[in-house]
C-alpha cells in the first residue's frame, strides 16, 4: 500500500462544460480533503481546476497551487488556496507539480490536461517518475485517448508493459483508491522504452 500526502491534479479550466464535469471534481477535492491528502493542482481560478480546490478547502483540506508568473500577471490566480508557489514558466511549473506529488489523477480537459498527462506518462515510462497515475474517466471522455494508447501498443509503437503506466477510474473514489494500491513503476523498466 502507497503512501499517500499529495495528489497532482491536472484538469480543465473552462467553464462551458456539463455540470456533471463539476460535480465529479468537487466529489475528488471533498475526498481528498477528507483522506488529509494535500491537492496539488495549477492553482486556477476557473473551471474544474477551481471546483476542486474549492470543494477541498471548504471539506478542510490543503491546496497548493502552481503557478507561473504570466498567469499570474493575467489574473488567472485562484487567491484562496492554503499555498501558492509562482514559477518561472510552463516548465517549471509541471516539474514542481509532479516532484510534490505522490501521485497523479487527471479529470477531463482540453490540450493543456492532455499535454501534462501524456508527458507524466512519459515521464513514467522513463522512469522518472514511479508513482500512480490515474485517468478519471469521467463520462468516457477520455474513451478516445484510451483507445489511441491500445492503437499504439497493437502497432508496436510501445510495448505491452507500457499498458501499466496508468490506471484508469470511472469515479473520484476509485481514483483515490488506485492512488494506495497502483504498484510504483520499476525504473529498471525504462530500457524497454524503445521497441
Amino acid at each position: 500500500m502507497n503512501t499517500v500526502h499529495s495528489v497532482c491534479v491536472y484538469s480543465a479550466s473552462s467553464t462551458k462544460i456539463d455540470n456533471s464535469y463539476f460535480e465529479c471534481a468537487a466529489e475528488l477535492g471533498r475526498l481528498l480533503a477528507e483522506r488529509h491528502i494535500r491537492l496539488i493542482n495549477g492553482a486556477g481560478s476557473m473551471g474544474l481546476m477551481a471546483a476542486c480546490s474549492d470543494a477541498a478547502l471548504a471539506a478542510g483540506g490543503e491546496v497548493t497551487g502552481v503557478i507561473p508568473r504570466f498567469m499570474v500577471e493575467q489574473g488567472w490566480c485562484h487567491r484562496g488556496l492554503t499555498e501558492l508557489v509562482v514559477t518561472a514558466d510552463m516548465h517549471e511549473r509541471k516539474q514542481t507539480m509532479a516532484s510534490l506529488s505522490d501521485g497523479v489523477i487527471a479529470l477531463p480537459g482540453g490540450v493543456g490536461t492532455l499535454e501534462e498527462l501524456l508527458e507524466i506518462i512519459t515521464w513514467k515510462q522513463l522512469g522518472l517518475y514511479v508513482k500512480p497515475v490515474v485517468i478519471l474517466n469521467v463520462n468516457g471522455f477520455f474513451d478516445p485517448l484510451l483507445s489511441m494508447l491500445r492503437h499504439a501498443v497493437d502497432e508496436r509503437f510501445m510495448r505491452p508493459e507500457h499498458s501499466a503506466l496508468w490506471s484508469v477510474a470511472r469515479t473520484p473514489a476509485e481514483a483515490v483508491g488506485l492512488l494506495y494500491t497502483t504498484p510504483l513503476w520499476d525504473k529498471n523498466l525504462r530500457k524497454f522504452a524503445a521497441l
